[in-house]
């Protein structure tokens, strides 16, 4: 069981080409927040009608990288059509990614810098995915003022304290759980409690290996991060909940 109120899932992907009980995964989460990320054309709608469906779910639409090459006009323009949905609260998952797609780094830069021009015109956060680009992905948003979250965090702990001077919270997921994720709690274990969000990028990077990620994991990432931190899980997700709640600005939009 949950401990605490409002625990928040920062990053999933709760859509039907994921799940067939979407209902049931968002009915265990009932007490707590939800923040679905989209990430491509059908996503992004999708996004939209599972925030007007459900109480706790929030959202946040975007173009992922390895979208770069199919990213039109439309797709764009949805972005900014429905920025202002009062249950939309950041431009993601948006990045750079030179793993899968490293011929497109151009196209994918500016996609990127399109999507942040977009959030910051709006006063939107935005969510960052990064693979092999972090370097890229700094150069490019040290020159913003805008709200960063890092998804899925796995540089360095000097990276780490780069970004977080400019703002930015680095989202801890299932990836903490695992024995082989050395780097990331270094991380953990050396950055501030105050600068991480919690994520479980559902249905992927599942604490439980061999099944399917969802939202209610996310006690066990709050439960990894206070060992590793030496600390109450309870101050975990309050403090977590509160960067979540300020970084996506959430008090506004919550009851």
């Amino acid at each position: 069981m949950f401990i605490g109120d409002n625990m928040i899932d920062t990053h999933c992907h709760l859509i039907k080409r994921h799940y067939d009980n979407l209902d049931e995964v968002i009915k265990k989460m009932e007490k707590h927040i939800i923040i679905i990320s989209g990430y491509d054309e059908e996503s992004n709608e999708e996004v939209i009608e599972l925030c007007n469906k459900y109480d706790n779910v929030f959202g946040t639409i975007g173009m992922h990288p390895s979208e770069a090459d199919k990213t039109t006009d439309k797709n764009l323009d949805f972005i900014e059509n429905n920025i202002n949905h009062p249950k939309i609260v950041a431009i993601g998952e948006i990045g750079l990614d030179y793993y899968w797609t490293k011929e497109t780094k151009e196209k994918q830069k500016e996609i990127f810098v399109k999507q942040i021009e977009i959030a910051k015109k709006y006063n939107k956060a935005i969510v960052v995915h990064s693979r092999d680009s972090i370097n890229d992905i700094y150069e490019i948003l040290k020159d913003y003022d805008i709200k960063i979250i890092l998804h899925c965090f796995s540089s360095s702990v000097e990276m780490a304290k780069k970004f977080i001077k400019l703002g930015a919270k680095l989202g801890i997921g299932g990836v903490v759980t695992f024995d082989n994720a050395k780097t990331l709690k270094e991380v953990v274990k050396e950055i501030n409690l105050k600068h991480l969000v919690l994520e479980t990028d559902s249905p992927y990077l599942s604490p439980s290996r061999g099944k399917k990620n969802e939202p209610y994991n996310i006690l066990y990432i709050a439960e990894t991060i206070a060992k590793i931190k030496g600390i109450d899980v309870s101050l975990v997700i309050e403090t977590t909940t509160n960067n979540a709640k300020h970084q996506f600005d959430l008090k506004s939009k919550m009851c």
